[in-house]
């Protein structure tokens, strides 16, 4: 089987050894996640000739801050994000707090002109999403979204072989994120859950990552037919420290109504005659973090499953004896794959698919460029979510239109 080429040998940057100014708001897992990957870069990517400097992090919990500087080496922390848009060797500001606050840090941060890395959704509407891509268009930045499943390195073959026409005229596509996140019933009524501080629930958080892959494997989404459902009404009222959606209340706290859906379903049809479908749930039983899809085409098919992801499975009858998938496994001639452990079969991890992402954000932001996944993206895929949205109001075919601000 022809491999895919391996991305990343060639770095395009601006000056040998950049040091590049990071500032993150936001700290909890998203945002620390992101810190060690701007730490490991160099170790890992030598090549590229990047070295990151963490300058400033800002969270309102002050364990967090405090842990921003004592374990992650941050020169500085505070608890007032506007620190860090304004700091003067800030270039990139990382943003990993809640949804709510995208608007504001990011419209600031583009008036400052940094490069700007947000965290899907990039709003917590698509209406908000839209305004974001616009302030930042207008003001020339480099932006980059949290579209992190596109790095897998067996995602980034599957593309490859997609592009090379291995798979034939594409068929059929049913994509997924099924996670288990919201299945415990005394999970904390986080802000994930209100939509006054996250708006949409499973619709911008997790089927956004569904739609993003929908697009960068199979391409636009013509039109959609869609349902949702809260299916955990109430949950425990969270303690003080305790806001993340990985906490947990006990029998006969009090408790607060979820304002946003657990579930939303589609059918698609994508402008290129493809059909689909589409599934987000936060509160199913069984699978535990399975961002996944199935891809057909009229030569072949490919799936691959987050659980999993270190394996491809992949269906070519041209070009293989056997009639059935075979097992792909990863490796260190697959995309970026080798930078972190080398060797067959030796897996990788979901951390590692954010130092990737953050490595090819960084690398156009030293060549001033374009990033790969922009707040184009992003809006892109807020455009399907909207009119999902509106076929839970119509119970109809509702078309994706444009929400790009000129």
């Amino acid at each position: 089987m022809p491999r895919s080429p391996q991305p990343g040998n060639e770095y395009d940057v601006g000056n040998a050894n950049q040091s590049i100014g990071i500032g993150v708001v936001g700290f909890g897992w998203m945002g620390q996640a992101h810190s060690r990957s701007y730490r490991r870069l160099p170790m890992h990517f030598p090549e590229a000739e990047l070295m990151p400097r963490l300058v400033i992090a800002a969270d309102t919990v002050a364990e967090r801050a405090a842990l921003a500087k004592q374990n992650f080496g941050f020169e500085a922390a505070t608890a007032d994000w506007r620190e860090v848009v304004g700091h003067p060797d800030v270039d990139v500001i990382t943003i990993a707090a809640p949804n709510a606050l995208h608007r504001e840090v990011a419209v600031a941060a583009a008036a400052a002109g940094k490069a700007i890395f947000c965290e899907k959704p990039v709003g917590e509407a698509p209406e908000v999403t839209a305004e974001i891509e616009h302030a930042t268009r207008q003001a020339g930045v480099i932006t980059g979204v949290g579209f992190n499943y596109r790095w897998a390195p067996l995602v980034q073959h599957l593309k490859y072989l997609i592009d090379g026409g291995r798979l034939g005229d594409l068929t059929h596509y049913r994509g997924r994120f099924f996670s288990s996140y919201g299945r415990d019933r005394l999970g904390i009524l986080s802000w994930r859950y209100l939509a006054e501080e996250a708006g949409y629930g499973v619709l911008t958080d997790i089927m956004s990552h569904t739609v993003d892959m929908a697009h960068y494997l199979v391409g636009p989404i013509r039109r959609v037919v869609a349902a949702k459902e809260i299916i955990v009404k109430e949950r425990p009222l969270p303690q003080p420290g305790s806001r993340t959606h990985y906490d947990r209340g006990s029998p006969g706290d009090p408790t607060g109504k979820v304002t946003n859906e657990d579930y939303v379903g589609a059918l698609v049809e994508f402008e290129n005659g493809v059909r689909g479908t589409l599934e987000a749930d936060r509160s199913i039983f069984g699978p535990q973090s399975q961002m996944g899809f199935e891809v057909n085409g009229s030569r072949g098919a490919a799936a691959w499953n987050l659980e999993t992801m270190n394996e491809l499975q992949l269906y070519l009858p041209e070009e293989t004896p056997a009639d059935g998938f075979m097992r792909v496994l990863g490796g260190d001639h697959f995309p970026h794959h080798g930078r972190i452990v080398p060797g067959e079969g030796n897996p990788i991890g979901y951390e590692d698919l954010k130092l990737i992402e953050d490595l090819e954000f960084l690398k156009a932001v030293a060549a001033g460029r374009d990033a790969a996944v922009t707040f184009a993206d992003a809006l892109a895929a807020a455009e399907v979510e909207a009119a999902m949205a509106r076929s839970w109001d119509s119970s109809t075919w509702e078309p994706v239109t444009s929400l790009r601000i000129e």
